[in-house]
């Protein structure tokens, strides 16, 4: 072109700014769609950033060509090099893809720094799911079960066999282990279904 727009006029169609996808902006997809309540399309998107997935054949190793175990900045949009990863171990999305799984899929935010809310966005297919959580010095081993789409309905809520009322797990940092079970109650299936 007859203006220059910087740096970016170096790069091939495809490249980096220049047509391909740009991590960080699309990280951001998937705290969307969670926030919509699109459990699926959540999902998916988070898969198809997720830098294993790029790599789970001999095949897409030779495409992506970088570490299968670090989000790239960008991945190329345009043949001969679409699918290759560029820019790894520079991206500030990875920080936020990995909290888009916590807080976004799974739906684990600590609250107020002293409670623990989960209201997870998975696919319908996902029965449970278990995570470990240091809080200062203690730690919880917590199993949350029928978690899959979105639900919002407590079925069970306990914190070492105690049962907890309402929707948040309270913490302590007493240097203990506790064990927390939440389990969603059933979505309730209407007349028309």
């Amino acid at each position: 072109t007859k203006k220059d727009p910087g740096y970016i006029k170096g790069y091939p169609p495809g490249i980096r700014e220049n047509g391909g996808q740009y991590t960080h902006a699309a990280t951001w997809a998937v705290w969307a769609a969670a926030g919509l309540e699109h459990s699926e399309r959540a999902h998916h998107l988070f898969s198809l950033l997720n830098p294993i997935t790029h790599t789970d054949s001999a095949e897409g190793v030779a495409r992506y060509r970088t570490e299968p175990y670090v989000l790239a900045g960008d991945v190329y949009g345009v043949p001969p090099h679409e699918g290759r990863g560029g820019w790894t171990w520079y991206s500030g999305a990875s920080g936020w893809l990995y909290r888009g799984a916590l807080e976004a899929l799974l739906g684990v935010r600590i609250l107020e720094g002293n409670s623990l809310e989960i209201k997870p966005c998975l696919p319908e297919t996902w029965g449970e799911f278990r995570l470990s959580l240091r809080f200062g010095n203690s730690r919880y081993e917590i199993e949350v079960q029928n978690c899959g789409e979105c639900p919002r309905t407590i079925g069970e809520l306990t914190v070492d066999d105690k049962v907890i009322a309402g929707e948040r797990i309270p913490l302590m940092d007493d240097g203990g282990n506790h064990r927390v079970l939440l389990v969603f109650a059933a979505a309730k299936m209407t007349s028309s279904e």
